[in-house]
């Protein structure tokens, strides 16, 4: 299992999946979503068809088709709205159902787009977060390891996520040690 960032274009992976951030039709659309269906050509969205939509938060999977991933793993991120809207919940979904999904089908290698930081508005800080946050969750639970790519069309975009990578969680800070003949500090569970 390995997580890193990569500045590329998505659709010159060769990776067992690549994430599209769709549009809820799966027809098509503008940024990553309208590479993604020119790079794989007609099939692809002869299949997309076939799925009748998809809703935010959820993940579904076609072929590659032309692309040299053998798979798309087609997730709608969400508008932001604020934050206040349920919106970091639909993106950490967005992560957490394509890396099940990929579990579910024996892959072992995936690589995402930033998803919902384009026309969608996301902050790109925060998405990026959620994203690194969500896949080390994710990972933790899968039985068998995945290799995750955040693939990163921008420079800005790409050091985010170098830098979210680079910091490990650890174990909660230690409270102080007790002075001498004082009782250690507790301190209320919040």
């Amino acid at each position: 299992m390995s997580l890193t960032a990569r500045q590329a274009d998505i659709t010159t992976l060769a990776v067992d999946a690549i994430v599209n951030a769709a549009n809820p039709s799966l027809l098509g659309g503008g940024g990553v979503d309208g590479a993604i269906h020119r790079a794989a050509g007609p099939e692809l969205l002869a299949e997309c068809r076939s799925l009748h939509g998809c809703r935010t938060g959820e993940a579904k999977l076609t072929r590659g088709y032309r692309l040299p991933a053998r798979f798309v793993i087609h997730t709608v991120g969400p508008v932001w709205r604020g934050g206040r809207q349920g919106e970091p919940e639909a993106l950490a979904s967005c992560y957490r159902n394509a890396l099940r999904l990929a579990a579910e089908r024996g892959l072992r290698s995936i690589a995402f787009p930033c998803i919902s930081t384009g026309v969608y508005g996301y902050p790109a800080e925060q998405a990026a977060a959620i994203a690194v946050r969500t896949a080390r969750e994710t990972l933790a639970e899968l039985p068998a390891p995945l290799d995750v790519i955040f693939c990163c069309f921008s420079r800005r975009d790409f050091d985010l996520y170098a830098a979210l990578l680079k910091t490990e969680p650890g174990p909660p800070a230690a409270p102080p040690p007790a002075a001498p003949g004082r009782p250690p500090e507790t301190r209320p569970k919040v």
